[in-house]
């Protein structure tokens, strides 16, 4: 087999700076290239195949694809573990981009490589992020008036977040209603257009990705949730474990272990924050008041009534982390959600 050049790539939003290695490990050329596709092609194309570096940032999904394009293998280097790189210190660009050389010549492991999503999938992506942003926006918007009106001795209340222009529009006072009724237009016009992209989103369940539908029979799993899980693990194959799925998204305790002393963590909220963050609120749902019968429920709620400091909580988060994995289990064996399936499991297996 021929042996590769070597090239670390220190990203920039404007340039990257590059270092390339040859095989045996000394540094040929040390330049810069715009953060363009067309100077990457440029400066890349008539390479022969060679092996690159970089680090997982705003640039990087595309950035790999251009180079891929070429025939370039590329390593997309986990930034939250490279402490070689980011807690030295003598840090610039180009020392940066000899060491992610030097690490992926040496043990690609070192770089602890990320899987990027396809381009498809990241366009698909947008629709969730932007409603995700405009509902943020109105809650903000709800607190502030919510918070003001009460200076005023007035109070509006309590309704749906949706509702809640109308519901201002019939409660304040002229005075007010006259200052924030810009706020409320902006509050309506949200309002529908979140109710857009919800529709954008389940017809996009709906006609691209089929397999949300088993995900969404599991009740607190709507296509939100459905739609952010499949296009995040983009490819149920990449795991050889359903348990494999916890870690990935962050939902298991950080580990400080040493000798007798085994310290109990936060999570390490590694992985995709959206889809994390959309998990914990389908397990609040569960856990929750209205929250359906099933073996999810009783496991969570089973953890809660042992007490002890942010009982609560925990429970939610390891509700979060068995949803997960029973999300990728479904989809791998494309079965029917099965409310309480260890009960039948065993029933089948005394019966056999």
């Amino acid at each position: 087999m021929k042996k590769r050049n070597t090239i670390g790539m220190d990203m920039g939003d404007r340039n990257h700076t590059i270092c390339t290695l040859d095989p045996d490990g000394k540094v040929m050329s040390r330049n810069t290239v715009s953060n363009t596709a067309a100077a990457l092609r440029k400066c890349f194309k008539k390479l022969d195949p060679a092996l690159f570096a970089i680090e997982a940032g705003t640039h990087s999904a595309w950035v790999s694809r251009v180079l891929e394009g070429m025939g370039h293998e590329v390593l997309v280097g986990n930034p939250r573990k490279l402490r070689v790189i980011w807690d030295s210190d003598i840090k610039d660009d180009v020392r940066d981009a000899e060491m992610l050389a030097r690490i992926a010549r040496f043990d690609r492991e070192l770089l602890y490589p990320i899987h990027h999503r396809s381009r498809d999938a990241q366009l698909d992506l947008i629709s969730i992020n932007a409603r995700d942003l405009l509902v943020k926006t109105r809650s903000m918007q709800t607190t502030h008036i919510r918070n003001v009106v009460k200076g005023f001795g007035e109070r509006i209340a309590k309704c749906s977040t949706k509702s809640f222009h109308k519901r201002a529009r019939e409660e304040l006072s002229s005075e007010l209603l006259e200052m924030f009724e810009p706020l409320l237009a902006c509050l309506e016009a949200l309002s529908a257009k979140i109710t857009e992209y919800d529709k954008q989103i389940e017809k996009t369940c709906v006609e691209n990705y089929p397999e949300t539908k088993v995900l969404r029979n599991v009740q607190g799993v709507g296509a939100i949730t459905a739609l952010a899980y499949v296009l995040t693990l983009e490819d149920p194959a990449r795991f050889k474990k359903s348990r494999d799925v916890g870690p990935f998204l962050g939902l298991v305790p950080k580990r400080d272990q040493s000798g007798k002393t085994d310290k109990q963590l936060s999570i390490t909220k590694a992985g995709n924050s959206t889809l994390r963050r959309l998990l914990v609120g389908s397990a609040q749902y569960i856990l929750g008041a209205f929250g359906p019968d099933c073996e999810l429920r009783e496991f969570g709620l089973n953890l809660a009534a042992r007490g002890g400091k942010n009982a609560k909580k925990r429970a939610t988060v390891a509700v979060a982390r068995k949803l997960a994995v029973m999300l990728h289990r479904l989809w791998v064996d494309k079965a029917d959600y099965q409310p309480f399936h260890q009960q039948v499991h065993k029933e089948l297996e005394q019966a056999a």
